[in-house]
Formats: C-alpha cells, structure tokens, sequence
C-alpha cells in the first residue's frame, strides 16, 4: 500500500517528531490551544499513552534511538497510580497502557512492560459486571456506565490472553462488545456514547449525549471508537458479527462525512451552531478504516482503504502544522466536544494520524 506520497509524509513526520521533543519535553501534552503549546496535565489523565505511544511507533519505523529514550519510562510512570491512594484509574487503563508497556515489550522484550501490560488487564478485568456483561467506564457512583471508548480499550484484554494464555481476559472483553453492540450501536451504523445500566441487575437503563450533542445525536468521534473498536475484536475472534457491525459502523461515517472528509465533532448537529471540526475523529476513523480494509475480502479492501486515503490526506493538506515549526502538535481543529476543547491540538489525533501514516508505509505492530 506504501506510495511515494505516503513515503514522503513519513520522512515529514520524522522531522515533526524529533522536533517535538524537544518542544515537549518532560510535560504531559493532552491539548493544545491558539498558542501552539501542548499543556502540562497529571500523568493519570484517560490521554497519558498516547505521546509515548506516538514515539514507539516513530522508533519502530526509522531505528532512531531518540524516539525510544523519551518513550522508554512511560510506562514506569504510569505504573505509579496502582499503588497511589486515589480512583483516578479507570477503564481507560487500555490507552494508557496499550502504548507504553505493551508496545514497549512487543518491540523489545522488555519485561517490565509485560509485567505492567498484565498489570494493566487484571485492573481493567476486574470492573467486570457479569450481571450486565460490561465493563465500568468511570468511577464515583457511576456503577453502571459504559461508554463507546472501551471498545478499544478492550484490546488490552485480548493481548493480555494471548501472552498469558489466559482465556479469561478474551471471555470479559468479548462480553463487553457484545453488549455494546445489543445497546449501542443503532441499527444505521451510528452509535451512542454512554450507555447506563442497572448495576445490580444489570438491565439496561438509557443512553446519554455524554460528549455528544444530545442521547439521539451522534457523536463522531464515539463513531471512530466504535468502528476501530469492533474491527479490532473481530480479528481476535474471527466472529462475524463484529465485522458486520464495524462495516455498518464504517459505512455509516463514510456517507455522514462532509467534502473535505473530516467530520464536525457531531455528525446530527441541524441547526446547531457549534459546526466545530475534530481532526482527532477523522484520524482515528482513517486508521480504524485501514484495519478494516486488512480483514475484509479482497473485492472489498478498495472501499474501505480508499476512504482512509481520502481522510488521510485531508488531514495532512488541510489540517497540519508543517508551515508551522513553532507549533507542538501536529494536526490543527480538533474538538473534545461542544462545550470543551474546541478547535485545538490533541495528542490522540496526532498519534492516530502517525499510526495511521505508519500503517501505509508497511507498520504491522498493532497494538489496539
């Protein structure tokens, strides 16, 4: 799939990267605004896997040692809020980890990273509901909540049996998704953010707008979760269930998408004037997409990576800081929602946009 364009973005982002660090240093980035600057947050926000993250995969697809020394304590770091007395941890364990511990031990060996990967999966694991067969989102008293973003985190459970040979872990995170796709996942291919269950009985209750505009709105970025999400479960139990549900999912994206391909941060926005682009969701849909045209029949892989290529370019032509050294991110006009972070940078867009990047030029270490 790797074309000289694609190449040649590569060679960009190499350059943005090593720049990055230096611009970045010891902070935390999670978003940055008008100013170009990426802001400093506790290492314990849902965000903390993914600048690490982005590094690995720079270090995996050029060698460079500078890549893997700033990316090489992250997951030390993160470690330190099991042992912390606070319930800042969540099920968000799987972006967090995912990228740091795991990734670091698929591509050295590290066995501190596997201890803290599984680590990681035994924490997730246990906010298992076995009367609702889900998986706890928050904390506080939010015993019944699931929210669309587990769909990926979930991929930490699935690793975590194939290192342990547990199936344990792959039993709790097939549950999960099957779940999700009974109650969240509308039958057009849109899906809903929260979702609130009883958690003692484990009935399902109601859906809520959570980050999007309203509970029977669509939520893009939710969107991206859920396509990404359910093609990854699919190459881990080969159930065609969840590759029908993510073709829906993926379909449905596709057609909502507006000319340039990147969604506004809610795709049933009406008379809403909060038309707010987010480039994270595009980058996280362009490389779920690519995942999917990899498990698809070959007469279909052509629908499927063309429109990531679409995505993707836009992305880079339209949305990118490359006439912009100063800035620390890579992709402008993200959204968290339509009332918080609006129109930045987010470390998440960038690291999906390099996952992505990566992905054309021949990247095969899947971590989510």
């Amino acid at each position: 799939m790797s074309q000289p364009y694609w190449q040649e973005i590569m060679n960009r982002l190499d350059s943005k990267a090593e720049r990055m660090i230096a611009q970045i240093g010891d902070k935390c980035p999670h978003f940055a605004g008008e100013d170009g600057k990426f802001d400093d947050i506790a290492s314990d926000w849902w965000t903390t896997g993914f600048w690490p993250g982005l590094l690995w995969i720079m270090h995996d697809m050029t060698g460079k040692e500078i890549y893997k020394e700033a990316a090489w304590h992250w997951d030390g770091t993160l470690e330190q809020w099991f042992i912390k007395p606070t319930l800042e941890l969540h099920h968000d364990v799987g972006f967090q980890f995912l990228p740091t511990a795991v990734i670091k031990h698929t591509l050295t060996g590290d066995e501190e990273g596997l201890r803290r990967g599984i680590e990681a999966a035994n924490f997730l694991a246990a906010r298992y509901n076995p009367a609702g067969r889900f998986i706890r989102a928050w904390n506080e008293d939010k015993y019944g909540w699931v929210i669309i973003d587990c769909m990926l985190n979930i991929s930490l459970l699935f690793w975590a049996s194939k290192v342990t040979g547990d199936p344990r872990y792959k039993h709790i995170a097939i549950s999960h998704a099957e779940t999700t796709m009974q109650h969240g996942i509308r039958e057009d291919g849109s899906t809903k953010h929260i979702l609130s269950f009883d958690a003692e009985t484990g009935a399902y209750l109601e859906c809520f707008g959570g980050q999007g505009r309203a509970p029977d709105s669509s939520w893009s970025r939710g969107t991206s979760w859920g396509l990404y999400g359910f093609t990854n479960t699919y190459r881990h139990t080969s159930d065609e269930r969840f590759l029908n549900t993510a073709k829906r999912i993926a379909h449905y994206f596709i057609a909502a998408l507006p000319e340039d391909h990147v969604p506004y941060w809610d795709f049933r926005l009406g008379d809403d004037e909060r038309l707010f682009r987010d480039s994270s969701a595009a980058a996280i849909a362009a490389s779920g997409l690519l995942e999917l045209a990899d498990v698809v029949p070959a007469a279909e892989r052509s629908l499927y990576a063309h429109a990531a290529e679409r995505i993707l370019r836009s992305l880079t032509e339209n949305y990118a800081t490359w006439d912009q050294p100063e800035h620390e991110a890579i992709l402008l006009h993200g959204t968290g929602s339509g009332t918080s972070f609006i129109d930045v940078s987010l470390i998440y867009g960038d690291y999906y946009y390099v996952e992505a990047i990566a992905k054309l030029n021949g990247w095969k270490h899947r971590i989510f």
